[in-house]
């Protein structure tokens, strides 16, 4: 005789994603894996003495979240700083800044994060002389949303070594004014990674972004306690949106092992892979070490077999990679990140060694320069289910959209970075594209239209791990005219991207994404029925229960 189940779920108004069990109300769990979904009266049969019964309330039980795009160890890290979203204005940013300076005198730096490209002023970004009026007695340096541009002040400067210029990776800029120094403005990882060595976690949240390599001095017991702590607050921070897996976007081993150990103490609240992340810099034979973390970590919790590169950088840096000059500029076409050589030697190299490829992939110039290595590594190794992803696809020329589905490449999307997804200001991104790219910026629906799989993440930290508005983003995106085109998704595309073709993209849609008997036990119940709210109300609904692996990681009190 079957034991009794763990917990069951009833009067739920359940989305499955598995025809076998569309219109069921309730399902039971027991151990790792859903034993079985039905009517209420066929669960509850399998209740014994200690079974935790659950009743939905008639709201929606579904598949926990995936969130295919993240940075979880800067996520994490970043929850404890500044965050000045929303901050607009000098005087703003000043009374924002000297509070949080009082409250951590502690620091080497002073870290704030969100600071919009348009924080100080419309047309320009701000200077170190500004923010030393901010902060005028000790080092204070922010972050863009977008995570590509630092502006630090001059004490921030000095501290890191690089007030008067210094070595930078392809396609990073320390930007330098007339006077022979720096102007505050650091472009790209390879510019700004000397200012959050200075950082409350020694830059290494954010090692295997900038170098891919373990941090360097390795770290001691203390910084590994202090990091796991970290990882802690950022994955309870996670399960609290319903959140049951994520999917890094920057790796090495020591991420691995930190979760790994978490694994063993207990304190892991969500299944994590990690990439390897190759840099321009990079001789193809580190790939060796891509490898052996695919080998090395295999487990349902955590694991490899991706290798993350950068094409390009972002619109309003001007960074990201376009087929013509921006449109206040003659000759700036954006800064290629590998060449086109090595690029394209990579993803063969890559593709040939069976692990999947992801690009952070952003200019119209950026995506076909993808598309064009993706389709070089299948005309050298031949045609296999890959799943190579491109990241962002912020704008497109018309005639590489159809080329994803071709390829069998996909695309990761994330609503609430478009414009219209109602988080970024509405007039940022459109000022950096000449009006004929508009109609094929974050093309989403034509994404969809042409076959391509399409996929849906935050990038958190870039933005909000928080699923709803992000959810909102891309089912009530707003209205900014007859420029751009819609690209309104509807719900259940919106919640099947967040969940089945998650698991899907990381070769996994055997074991999650769907509910049906015999599939790992990751669910989400929520305060309201999906169905029934309004998308510019679905913010409304929020994770009330938050199941991964068998195990409770979130209720809501």
């Amino acid at each position: 005789m079957d034991l009794p189940a763990d917990i069951i779920i009833v009067n739920g108004s359940l989305i499955t994603f598995d025809p076998a069990t569309e219109g069921a109300s309730a399902l039971a769990i027991r151990g790792e894996k859903i034993a079985a979904i039905g009517s209420d009266a066929q669960m509850r049969v399998l209740a014994g003495p200690d079974t935790r019964i659950i009743d939905a309330g008639l709201a929606t039980v579904m598949p926990g979240f995936i969130d295919s795009h993240v940075h979880l160890f800067c996520g994490s890290v970043e929850l404890g700083y500044l965050d000045l979203h929303g901050v607009t204005g000098l005087a703003a940013l000043k009374a924002a800044v000297a509070p949080y300076s009082d409250e951590t005198p502690e620091d080497a730096i002073l870290f704030a994060v969100q600071a919009d490209y348009a924080i100080l002023h419309a047309d320009k970004t701000p200077t170190r002389q500004e923010l030393d009026s901010v902060c005028p007695d000790r080092p204070f340096a922010m972050f863009a949303p977008d995570h590509h541009t630092v502006w630090a002040n001059t004490a921030a400067l000095e501290r890191a070594g690089i007030l008067h210029g210094g070595e930078t990776a392809a396609g990073c800029d320390i930007v330098m004014g007339d006077d022979g120094l720096a102007t505050g403005e650091l472009r790209e990882p390879g510019a700004y990674a000397a200012v959050l060595a200075l950082t409350r976690h020694g830059g290494r949240d954010l090692a295997g972004l900038i170098s891919g390599k373990d941090p360097v001095p390795t770290p001691n017991a203390t910084d590994r306690a202090r990091d796991k702590a970290a990882l802690a607050r950022g994955m309870h921070h996670c399960a609290a949106q319903g959140i049951t897996g994520l999917q890094c976007m920057d790796g090495n081993f020591y991420q691995l092992e930190l979760l790994s150990e978490m694994e063993t103490e207990g304190t892991l609240l969500c299944r994590i892979s990690v990439p390897f992340h190759l840099r321009p810099e990079d001789p193809l034979d580190r790939l060796s070490e891509a490898a052996t973390m695919a080998r090395t970590y295999t487990g349902d919790m955590v694991y490899s077999g991706t290798v993350k590169m950068f094409v390009d950088g972002v619109i309003e840096g001007r960074t990201a990679l376009m087929l013509q000059p921006y449109p206040d500029t003659t000759d700036t076409y954006g800064d290629p990140v590998f060449s086109a050589d090595h690029f394209n030697a990579a993803c063969t190299a890559i593709d040939a060694m069976g692990l999947q490829i992801a690009v952070h992939a952003i200019g119209d110039a950026g995506v076909r320069r993808t598309l064009d290595a993706y389709q070089t590594a299948r005309e050298t190794n031949g045609a296999r289910d890959s799943r190579h992803r491109i990241e962002h696809l912020e704008t497109m020329h018309p005639d590489d959209i159809p080329r994803l589905a071709s390829l069998g490449a996909v695309a990761s999307i994330q609503p609430g970075h478009a414009p219209f997804g109602g988080i970024f200001p509405a007039g940022g991104v459109g000022k950096y594209l000449h009006p004929h790219q508009i109609p094929h910026a974050y093309p989403w629906t034509q994404l969809r239209d042409s076959g391509a799989a399409v996929i849906f993440s935050t990038d958190w930290p870039v933005i909000g791990v928080d699923v709803m508005t992000n959810i909102k983003a891309a089912i009530a995106p707003l209205d900014l005219g007859p420029d751009w085109v819609d690209q309104t998704q509807s719900l259940m595309q919106t919640l099947a991207s967040y969940t089945r073709d998650n698991a899907w993209v990381e070769f996994r849609d055997h074991q999650k994404g769907r509910l049906a008997p015999g599939m790992l036990a990751d669910v989400v119940l929520l305060s309201h029925d999906l169905t029934r709210l309004a998308p510019a109300q679905i913010t409304e609904a929020s994770a009330q229960l938050t199941i991964c692996n068998g195990r409770i990681t979130y209720q809501a009190q």
